[in-house]
């Protein structure tokens, strides 16, 4: 663990995890099955009653199925696990609305005015927010070449990573390390090249 040392005794009470699988699939489409659980670490009273320790609160499905353009085609929910059994669990119709959306292309902003509220669950939806950046991770190098070690005369076009964030802006020193081609100097600083090295 790399964060600093508590500075003080403390007991694990929650837990929330996220998980997101890509898989590859044989008729060219790719499914992005993403999971949800919320889990206590003691009894939780709930108003449809008790929930015992490491039992879910919340065990939530989201699959959807995308094209190489990140073109939803296919999408669906399942909540095994809720805090409202007989109402929570009703919802994952209201998930096909992700049907032709696209991941780059103003994902989130639709995703919230189609989902977001009484639209939807807020667990799913917010489990949703996180497909785009998966969904590229699971397309890079596989999908979508990176060109990560290429030479510097490839790729003729811009590698789709670069200006995606700080660490990769073309006025920065990794951009000057590992993709030359790409660096460009500061406006009104010193060449990219001239950055700390990164370590």
């Amino acid at each position: 663990m790399s964060l600093s040392t508590p500075v003080s005794r403390r007991a694990l009470r929650h837990t929330r995890a996220i998980d997101i699988q890509a898989y590859a699939r044989e008729d060219g489409l790719w499914d992005l099955d993403a999971h949800i659980t919320d889990i206590k670490e003691n009894d939780t009273l709930l108003a449809s009653g008790l929930r015992p320790a490491g039992q879910p609160l919340h065990d939530l499905w989201l699959r959807i199925t995308v094209d190489r353009k990140l073109n939803i085609v296919a999408a669906e929910a399942d909540s095994a696990s809720v805090p409202y059994p007989g109402f929570c669990d009703t919802i994952a119709p209201a998930y096909q609305a992700l049907v032709g959306l696209n991941l780059m292309l103003g994902f989130r902003h639709e995703l919230k005015q189609r989902l977001y509220g009484m639209s939807g669950c807020t667990h799913l939806t917010e489990l949703a927010l996180v497909l785009p950046t998966a969904a590229i991770q699971a397309f890079a190098n596989d999908v979508w070449p990176t060109h990560d070690g290429a030479s510097a005369d490839v790729p003729h076009s811009k590698p789709f990573q670069l200006d995606k964030c700080h660490a990769l802006r073309t006025d920065g020193g990794a951009v000057a390390r590992y993709y030359p081609r790409w660096a460009v100097k500061r406006t009104g600083q010193a060449p990219a090249a001239e950055d700390p090295p990164v370590v």
